[in-house]
């Protein structure tokens, strides 16, 4: 009986805590008029995902999925697509293919650009939960023009692969 109390106990503590980051994320995204739900943090990301919390989508090219490497069991929808960075026309078609619009989606791109403008073009089309991970899988540029030391998923040392 203990053993099962205790399980339960964390179970609870875990979705206090997942409706927590993302009460705070929504809470900041009215203070700074965003077009989305609201932003977190990768290391908040992979809690919500790990967790089952929400549902984690990769915007990049399938190119930089390739080559630079992805989250395990993420999904994938191009925002932009091939070396052009075309915008995907598809995007919201193949979003909604894929997840409902109301389940939490936490849309992660390079840096936090891409994923910002995504979420704001699936909140628009009525996806009611999306949020942007912030700094992306890469981070920002440094001073000399480089990626993975200014934050992002890599630079926190969360899960991921390269093929």
């Amino acid at each position: 009986m203990t053993i099962q109390l205790f399980q339960t106990e964390a179970a609870t503590d875990a979705v206090a805590h997942a409706e927590s980051i993302l009460e705070t994320a929504r809470q900041l995204a009215r203070l700074t008029s965003v077009d989305y739900a609201g932003s977190v943090s990768p290391s908040d990301a992979w809690t919500l995902f790990s967790n089952g919390h929400a549902q984690l989508v990769d915007v990049r090219t399938i190119e930089e999925c390739t080559y630079v490497g992805r989250v395990p069991n993420s999904l994938h929808v191009a925002w932009q697509t091939g070396t052009s960075m075309s915008k995907n026309p598809r995007f919201l078609r193949e979003l909604e293919k894929l997840v409902p619009k109301d389940a939490v989606l936490l849309l992660l791109c390079r840096s936090g650009n891409r994923s910002a403008a995504a979420a704001a073009a699936a909140t628009a089309a009525g996806f009611t939960q999306v949020f942007n991970v912030l700094t992306g899988f890469e981070g920002a540029l440094d001073g000399e023009g480089h990626r993975g030391g200014l934050g992002g998923w890599r630079f926190e040392q969360l899960p991921w692969v390269q093929d």
